[in-house]
Order: structure tokens, then C-alpha cells, then sequence
């Protein structure tokens, strides 16, 4: 770790840090330059645990000895930075004092992230970054051992999804699936049964498909506005639906995720 001052905010040495609010450009750049940031001391020490190596580090001041602790022995540039000049660079106030750009390991084939593994949990096209931190950090707690993320999702390294999952996307192992097609080819050939959480006139109450639990088991969940696609109803082996009351047909995603993750549980 070596340390540099900064005190200029147009310095070019910071620009993975450059408008992190920008939700669009941020969800293109990054993944295209092969990065994502890692925000907060907890999240970067998290992300350094599981192997992923930072590109540089962005610190205030009052925050260095926190992140030499980390990646002291690390061979990376930490560029040290005054409290304004961190909020110019980043368009907001970095209340927890530390950044870190993070080079984005190699996914696994979804193969390769269903051997060994009897719970999985599938995000199809949930778009908000909230939610699948969320779901991430649900499936973390609450024992999948892989997690599936389609096309269209959000990208679960996005600052936002890592900060809210608590760092939890870098210890549950994950990958993108590329259609849905192959993905069941995939899940069946590992003898997977695809659940597909749905509110349908012939879906069994998560319940009763607990207390019968095949011995793999993947969990599909649906976005926040349309449900699941018509590929991944039609793809699935059973339709599960949570019996609700008090006049409210369906929870929150995660929230779902949570209570179907708990039941596979029990």
C-alpha cells in the first residue's frame, strides 16, 4: 500500500470515482472496464476476504488507518483525499470516509456454480439495485448456496446493491445465466426442481411444497413490476405462491426471497 495525497479534484488518478450517482453511466462503465466500487471499510475488507483485488482506494484523511489494516499489504495505490474533495469527485458527501475501485472476478459457468449445491436462489429482471442487495444478503442468511441473476437484472456489484447486501454479494457465489433455455437445461441436468414463486390458480402454497421439498431446490423470483417472464413460468417444474391475508396479494421481492429461503429451511 502506497499512500498519495490528493488535492485536486480533477486529478485523473481518481476518475473510477467520478460521478458514482450517475446510476446509468456507472451500471455501463463499470462493468465494461472490468470494475465496481466497494464502499465503507466493512465492505472493502469483506470483498479483500473473498479474493477480489483492488484497483486503487480512495480515503479522507481520518480514515487511513482504517484501510491500512486492509490492504497494508497489498500492492495498491491509496490515494488520500480531503473531505471536500472526496464529495466533488464522488457527487456525494462519503460519509463512511472510504472507497476502493475493485477489479470484477471471472464469473463461473452456471454448471460449474450448481455442482455441490441443493438451494438456489434465481433474480429474474429485478431492476432495483435495493432489492437485490437485499435478496443478496437474504440468501447469504438464510442458507442458498448460489444465487442466479438474469439478463436484464441489476448488477449485484453496483455500490448500492453491495452496500445494501452488507458486502454479502462477495461470500454467496453467483453468476449471470445468459437465457433461459439453457439455464433449465442446466438446473435439470443437476436434477435441480425450479420453483417459481407466482400468484397462479394451480400454484401449491409454499407450505405444502416445504414439507415435501424436493432435494434440489431453485427459487425463482420475479421483478417488482411484471412478475416473472412467460420463458421462466413455462420453465418451471412447480408454481409456489405465498398464502397471504389483510387484503395484500404479494410481498416485496426480497422479502419473498426471505420467507421462501426460511421455509426451504425448516
Amino acid at each position: 500500500m502506497e499512500l498519495f495525497p490528493v488535492t485536486d479534484a480533477d486529478d485523473r488518478r481518481l476518475d473510477d470515482y467520478r460521478g458514482l450517482t450517475d446510476t446509468a453511466l456507472r451500471a455501463v462503465s463499470e462493468p465494461a472496464g472490468g470494475l465496481y466500487i466497494a464502499e465503507s471499510t466493512k465492505v472493502i475488507a469483506r470483498a479483500v476476504a473473498a479474493g477480489h483485488r483492488p484497483r486503487s482506494v480512495l480515503v479522507q484523511e481520518r480514515r487511513v488507518d482504517d484501510i491500512r489494516g486492509i490492504v497494508g499489504e497489498l500492492d495498491v495505490p491509496v490515494y488520500v483525499v480531503p473531505d471536500e474533495i472526496a464529495e466533488a469527485v464522488t457527487g456525494f458527501a462519503v460519509h463512511r470516509g472510504t472507497i476502493a475501485s475493485m477489479h470484477r472476478p471471472p464469473l463461473p459457468t452456471v454448471s460449474e456454480l450448481l455442482e455441490g449445491a441443493s438451494l438456489v436462489l434465481i433474480l429474474e429482471n429485478i431492476g432495483d439495485h435495493t432489492n437485490v442487495g437485499a435478496a443478496f444478503r437474504a440468501a447469504a442468511g438464510l442458507g442458498a448456496d448460489a444465487v442466479l441473476v438474469s439478463p436484464g437484472g441489476a448488477d449485484p456489484l453496483y455500490r448500492r446493491s453491495v452496500r445494501v447486501s452488507m458486502g454479502t454479494v462477495f461470500q454467496v457465489p453467483w453468476t449471470r445465466i445468459t437465457d433461459w433455455e439453457s439455464a433449465v437445461a442446466d438446473l435439470h441436468a443437476a436434477r435441480f426442481d425450479i420453483a417459481a414463486l407466482a400468484l397462479r390458480d394451480d400454484a401449491v402454497t409454499l407450505d405444502a411444497y416445504a414439507a415435501e421439498r424436493p432435494e434440489r431446490v431453485a427459487l425463482v423470483m420475479g421483478s417488482e413490476g411484471d412478475g416473472l417472464s412467460r420463458e421462466a413460468m413455462q420453465g418451471a417444474d412447480t408454481i409456489v405462491t405465498i398464502p397471504m391475508s389483510g387484503g395484500v396479494d404479494s410481498l416485496n421481492v426480497a422479502s419473498a426471497a426471505a420467507v421462501a429461503l426460511w421455509a426451504m429451511k425448516s
